[in-house]
């Protein structure tokens, strides 16, 4: 495996390059256009997937802070969902509508902090342990002490949450875990490399079509049903400016800061904030989260989570890209029956965007062998071979 595959576990790029209009079994058909068509990059609004939105209020010692939420449902277990670092709730869009249509659920699909529309006092803080205390506050802040049954589903740097979360019984009525193409030995050896991987993707875009488009064609999201809501969430206008003036291409590469010299530094300055002002006013939207800041934190996401992830008493879930992202204790784990795992070929890092379908089918047959809900619609379970 490359540098490049493995660094994905942050919730970035694909390994693969992109498939020509791969994705979900409904959502991959949207893509195959005629030819002289033009794909529609347009963005799409979050209703047109979740039934409902809230702001989830929190006390802690610092304050108030608000949590962004997207639900849809209002029978069944809850299903808690965590996205991958980068991305937002927004990224289950998709799978929502799919999962929704196979059991009696409820969806609740949450902004972690300093994610998406999620507001907080301390937003440099997203070690695991702040993390999964803000999903078992959130819990309590809209259930109260005796909340519904809850599975827990995270993907990528979510996934690590989720299993914090689940090992440090922050929600009660946690019944079920589920992570998404996470594995703590893949992950560990990507952080090296993961730098030099953010320095290459583009700092800003000209509008919300044009990072769509960028998401699509980088393969970063291979399903453009999902990318045309997902990204909404992954990027904000850039500060002070509200419409494109005269964009006429997209960023291609970073953006490179002009080196100070001893003279003239002043005027060199004065140039650069210019500069920078007429970058922003031809690209105007860029990244909600700077992820190469949190890089002192991706250490404490990951170590030692495959130990706990087999630790949790609870039934288990693991679904992955690739096999050969299994690590030793997960591969022995899995042989001794520890977990359920389903190996979804042919899908970037982002397996829930780029088959949402599949997921949703797998994670449907999960709830409904442990009789954790009832199917819905004449689903039928194809129980996996491993």
């Amino acid at each position: 495996m490359s540098a490049l595959e493995k660094s994905m576990h942050l919730g970035r790029l694909p390994s693969r390059p992109p498939l020509p209009g791969s994705g979900g079994s409904q959502s991959g058909a949207k893509m195959r256009m005629g030819p002289g068509r033009k794909r529609d990059f347009s963005p799409v609004p979050w209703s047109q997937y979740f039934e409902s939105m809230e702001d989830v209020e929190v006390e802690n010692e610092t304050g108030k802070d608000t949590f962004r939420v997207y639900k849809s449902g209002s029978e069944g277990p809850v299903l808690l969902l965590l996205h991958g670092g980068g991305h937002s709730a927004l990224s289950w869009a998709v799978f929502t509508a799919a999962i929704i249509s196979r059991v009696q659920c409820r969806i609740v699909a949450l902004d972690l902090r300093s994610h998406g529309e999620t507001k907080v006092k301390n937003s440099e803080d997203l070690s695991a342990e702040t993390m999964a205390k803000d999903v078992g506050n959130v819990v309590e802040a809209m259930y109260g002490d005796l909340p519904p049954p809850v599975m827990l589903i995270g993907h990528s740097m979510g996934g690590a949450i989720a299993v914090h979360t689940a090992s440090a019984n922050l929600v009660p009525s946690l019944l079920g875990l589920c992570m998404i193409d996470v594995v703590e030995g893949t992950a560990m050896d990507a952080l090296n490399s993961m730098q030099n991987f953010l320095r290459g993707r583009p700092k800003t875009f000209k509008s919300l079509e044009n990072a769509i488009e960028w998401s699509v064609k980088s393969g970063q999201i291979r399903n453009l049903e999902s990318a045309r809501v997902s990204m909404v969430g992954q990027v904000k206008q850039c500060e002070g400016i509200t419409s494109p003036e005269g964009s006429k291409s997209i960023v291609e590469g970073i953006i490179e800061e002009e080196e100070e010299d001893e003279e003239g530094s002043e005027s060199v300055n004065k140039r650069k904030k210019e500069d920078d002002m007429e970058t922003k006013k031809d690209h105007p939207y860029t990244w909600r989260i700077e992820l190469a800041k949190t890089e002192k934190y991706w250490d404490g996401w990951f170590r030692g989570l495959s130990n706990l992830f087999l630790s949790c008493p609870i039934p288990k879930l693991l679904l992955l890209a690739g096999v050969d992202r299994l690590d030793k204790d997960l591969t022995i784990g899995q042989m001794q029956g520890k977990f359920q795992m389903q190996v979804l070929p042919q899908c970037g890092h982002a397996v829930h965007e780029d088959a949402p379908d599949k997921v949703a089918e797998a994670v449907a047959t999960f709830l409904i062998r442990h009789r954790f809900a009832e199917p819905i619609g004449g689903f039928q379970c194809v129980f996996p071979g491993c």
